[in-house]
């Protein structure tokens, strides 16, 4: 039992992780490199990775959906040596309306913008923070979606999830509220219940054994007889 209780919270707790993993927000240091616009088939299981800004996007079978084109910096520690590469990068550029998730993004348009006026090149490169939500599988040409862009003076600048950081801490005060409720209506409620009802049982189980008693004593009288 106990087993199966651990098996079954650590299922929850991956379950929890990923869901959080994908809808919070992230923060990549880029250099963009382009932007294009090409029409994505929205017909398989896959539509659960595209944003549904409006009515329309449950019926349509594919639309035009706007890309962003990075590279970022990533160190690698070979040794003693460390080495400096650039990784590519791909996110869509999609309003999430009133959608899930609560992002309520609704200037795709004005982002796009945003970010042609960063494109640069290797020789004179421009850096800037992209803050997104979702994953990056190639497998299934998911792409996690840019919500905002914001110039930085570097590759190597520290950017502090400020918003996660509060959100965690908002999420354990509240699981603590609630655990404490829970713990107070159970010592009011539940244990008192259960412990009427364990004595109503013991008090059944000890009629039970007078009945059986009286009933030997009945059966032991005719025997001697």
């Amino acid at each position: 039992m106990r087993r199966f209780r651990i098996i079954i919270r650590s299922l929850i707790f991956l379950m929890l992780f990923g869901v959080f993993h994908y809808v919070l927000p992230q923060h990549d240091v880029v250099r963009v490199v382009n932007t294009y616009q090409e029409r994505q088939d929205l017909g398989d299981w896959t539509r659960i990775f595209w944003s549904k800004p409006d009515d329309q996007s449950a019926n349509l079978i594919n639309r035009d959906v706007q890309f962003v084109q990075t590279v970022k910096k990533k160190s690698y520690l070979l040794g003693f040596i460390r080495s400096d590469a650039e990784e590519v990068m791909v996110y869509r550029n999609e309003d999430t309306g009133w959608g899930w998730p609560f992002y309520f993004k609704f200037d795709t348009a004005s982002l796009q913008t945003e970010v042609d006026d960063l494109r640069s090149t290797p020789e004179a490169p421009k850096w800037a923070v992209v803050t997104h939500y979702g994953w990056r599988n190639e497998l299934i040409s998911a792409f996690p979606n840019a919500v905002g862009i914001r110039p930085v003076a570097g590759p190597d600048v520290t950017i502090i999830p400020w918003f996660n950081i509060m959100f965690f801490i908002v999420l354990a005060v509240i699981i603590g509220f609630v655990r404490a409720l829970w713990r107070q209506f159970r010592q009011r409620s539940i244990d008192p219940a259960l412990e009427d009802a364990g004595e109503a049982w013991d008090a059944v189980d000890a009629r039970a054994d007078q009945a059986k008693g009286r009933v030997s004593r009945w059966l032991d009288s005719w025997k001697k007889k």
